[in-house]
């Protein structure tokens, strides 16, 4: 019997199960590679909660990154009143990285963008993600602000990246 190739998987919209499994992802992950206490569980979660509540498909998206029909990473877009994008919630599991879904994610997020004329998209992230700031700067988002705090059992540096659409 033949073995079959892994199914990948990119899809768009909310589904049931989608913003618990990734909370439950994001809080795995980062305790596992970085460390995070549960305050960054409880973060994400509030986040995420408030994301579905409010989610309006003419100005947020989500993207939900499959392996065989498991969930092995995430994207969001969330329109901001000012005409701006925030991008949001970039993550893929371990065992998906090099199949090309960070990529795959990020193209689809910046689409969407485009697609909804927003003028620009910006991103909070830590200085320590280092293949996520190389995906974002190859997109073309460049670092416009630096904050150190005491968060989720650490002491970390979170980098503004900005990306402008439109003049």
């Amino acid at each position: 019997m033949p073995i079959q190739p892994p199914v990948l998987n990119i899809r768009a919209g909310l589904q049931h199960g989608d913003i618990g499994y990734i909370i439950y992802l994001h809080g795995l992950l980062y305790a596992e590679e970085y460390g995070f206490d549960t305050t960054f569980d409880g973060c994400v979660a509030s986040d995420m909660g408030e994301f579905a509540q409010t989610y309006d498909p003419q100005k947020d998206c989500l993207w939900v990154a499959e392996l065989d029909g498991e969930i092995v990473g995430s994207i969001a877009i969330v329109g901001q009143p000012d005409g701006t994008a925030r991008l949001r919630w970039f993550l893929v599991h371990p065992r998906a990285r090099g199949c090309g879904f960070g990529r795959g994610l990020l193209e689809c997020a910046l689409g969407f963008c485009r697609k909804r004329g927003f003028s620009s998209v910006f991103l909070w992230t830590l200085d320590i993600l280092d293949v996520a700031i190389y995906l974002y700067r190859a997109a073309g988002f460049r670092p416009t602000e630096k904050e150190t705090h005491f968060i989720w059992g650490h002491t970390l540096t979170k980098v503004r990246y900005d990306l402008r659409l439109q003049p």
